[in-house]
């Protein structure tokens, strides 16, 4: 619990919240945010479940001591709901100010008087208390050893990406390597990229292409998954694959079979030809290999402490875990996939599509877009030769089509929408429940907005913001 702390709070809530401290009468309100909490080896993150607004008049009153105050039965019941509900309790207020803020003497002294005992009312590791300005968020930690320490920062996961401190920090400068990228989104937005810790998962077309744009962006931190290797196939497709990495000279085609199959358990790594992408782009890049599969706990563990994650592996077992991480810890997603189909018949081409899917905690829910599909769900959890045998999937000896343009399409326009967003360049105003496809064959661009279940299992209550307290849809050992 000594890694730092932090709070994130998803845009909608954010909004509400701060309209109901800053309605324009330049007076002092409250409320208490309900956290979910996800430990890492990054921070210690509070994720915020929901906001109890407190009334004035009727919860937040006169205060004794200092100008103002919860009843003691608003904060009773908040906190004995907290412990029901296994979530922490984080008191809010706001101050006057616009880029600094503090505690006065007279908050602290009350969080003195109250906390230890809230800390034994909802018998949970942590509660607290943020103040607010209106650009600058402060905080005050009691952990349940005793201990207090203060909160990083809040971050809010919306478009644009917005991140609060006690007070202004000064970027580095991004030095002229950047230079001329730094000139769109200034010193601030490249310090904040250095700082991204971001997943990619599948580095076959479009994720190798993800991969590169990421690491010449800047990107201090790659996590690369993929589980399998570079073959002859894949060569036209995946950057900065050589036909060396593919073992050609064992795996062509007119070679003796047993001599292909040894070459391909000889072939790169797609992680590792990644990595080698990535640290020839960037001297500073810091990369993390798995040549594993997502599924796997602990792979699936190292999601939760990263800031972004890039899907591009198209299972349903892999959507529907990435999904969970999103509602569940707050680590934004983006979807990414192209697809040629053909008319069975003839073998015709049918569509030829790219597709860009980002969703953010609370907005945007594969599962419930129906892109989720139960019965490739269960035929995905059977063993290959168990579907070889019953014949639940398509042949995997029949690749489908796939172009490197389609990739390219998908993976920049996914890319680019991260980065306007988090480097603060989208407009708030855009509408963040918005998924898009392109179709290259009618030249046309479907925008489309993303329906939502309130009983979800993947974005509903009983995952939504709940960290360390659901276990992820991962293989069972």
């Amino acid at each position: 619990m000594n890694a730092p702390w932090s709070v994130h709070i998803t845009q909608d809530d954010w909004r509400a919240l701060l309209a109901h401290l800053y309605p324009g009468d330049r007076d002092e309100h409250a409320a208490i945010l309900r956290c979910g909490l996800a430990r890492t080896p990054r921070g210690n993150r509070l994720l915020v479940h929901d906001v109890l607004y407190a009334v004035d008049g009727i919860d937040y009153v006169p205060g004794d001591r200092g100008y103002r105050k919860l009843t003691a039965d608003f904060v009773l019941q908040t906190a004995e709901s907290c412990a029901d509900d296994q979530l922490i309790y984080i008191a809010v207020h706001c101050h006057g100010g616009t880029d600094r803020v503090e505690f006065s003497e007279i908050d602290l002294a009350s969080h003195e008087r109250g906390y230890p005992a809230l800390l034994d009312i909802t018998e949970r590791p942590a509660v607290g208390a943020l103040v607010f300005a209106r650009n600058a968020v402060a905080g005050d930690i009691w952990l349940a050893d005793g201990t207090r320490v203060p909160i990083e920062h809040l971050e809010v996961q919306g478009r644009p990406r917005i991140r609060l401190h006690p007070e202004p920090r000064r970027p580095a400068h991004a030095g002229e390597a950047y230079d001329r990228q730094s000139r769109l989104f200034g010193d601030r937005g490249q310090d904040i990229l250095a700082t991204q810790r971001i997943a990619i998962i599948g580095l076959g077309g479009a994720g190798s292409l993800i991969n590169e744009y990421l690491a010449r962006l800047g990107v201090g931190e790659l996590v690369l998954i993929d589980p399998d290797r570079i073959e002859i196939s894949n060569l036209p497709r995946v950057v900065g694959a050589r036909r060396w990495d593919a073992r050609t000279l064992l795996t062509a085609e007119g070679r003796p079979e047993w001599l292909r199959q040894f070459g391909r358990r000889l072939s790169a790594r797609k992680v590792d030809i990644a990595a080698r992408v990535a640290r020839t782009a960037s001297k500073t890049v810091t990369v993390t290999t798995v040549f594993d599969d997502v599924l796997e706990p602990d792979v699936a563990q190292l999601l939760t402490a990263c800031d972004h994650i890039f899907l591009a592996a198209d299972s349903h077992s892999a959507r529907r875990l990435v999904d969970a991480l999103t509602h569940q810890y707050f680590v934004p997603n983006t979807q990414v996939g192209a697809k040629v189909s053909l008319v069975e018949s003839t073998g015709d081409v049918a569509d030829v599509f790219s597709v860009v899917r980002s969703s953010l905690p609370g907005v945007g829910c594969l599962r419930c877009a129906q892109l989720i599909s139960p019965i490739l769900l269960q035929e995905e959890a059977k063993s290959l030769s168990e579907r070889r045998r019953q014949r639940y999937l398509d042949d995997e000896e029949v690749p489908a089509p796939s172009v490197i343009t389609l990739n390219a399409i998908a993976a920049a326009h996914a890319v680019n929408d991260w980065l306007m967003g988090i480097t603060g360049l989208t407009s708030d105003l855009v509408d963040p429940d918005r998924w898009i496809s392109f179709h290259p064959l009618a030249d046309d661009i479907v925008e489309y907005s993303q329906r939502r279940d309130p009983r979800c299992p993947n974005c509903g209550p009983a995952r939504f913001a709940r960290g360390d307290a659901k276990r992820l849809p991962t293989k069972v050992r």
